[in-house]
């Protein structure tokens, strides 16, 4: 199994702006602006006010338009044995896609 779809395949939970596990994530009933989604075991390591400053931020971002905002530092989601989330990305000019580091392309950082 490939290390993005062990991503994929962490229980994802949704949590809300008093800092609750609120549920599945992808059940926000405000579509426009959702919930911060984080894995089970990282939204259940995490204190409840490290919770609620997280999903008010998403919250705070997404509300001026922003559809992608970054997890504060100690919310953000790392792959044990390093993987995709310590790995530098590359991404083939022009077409969007994110590709094996060992093909020859263009590096952004």
């Amino acid at each position: 199994m490939g290390q993005l779809q062990k991503w994929l395949d962490q229980k994802w939970k949704r949590i809300d702006s008093k800092g609750n596990i609120a549920g599945e994530c992808g059940t926000s009933k405000d579509k426009k602006n959702p919930d911060r989604c984080l894995p089970e075991s990282k939204a259940r390591s995490l204190s409840q006010g490290q919770r609620k400053a997280t999903a008010n931020k998403k919250k705070r971002e997404g509300s001026k338009g922003k559809t992608v905002v970054k997890n504060t530092k100690p919310a953000t989601v790392k792959l044990a044995g390093g993987g995709l989330a310590r790995r530098k990305r590359s991404i083939a000019r022009g077409c969007g896609c994110v590709m094996e580091p060992r093909r020859k392309q263009t590096l952004y950082m």
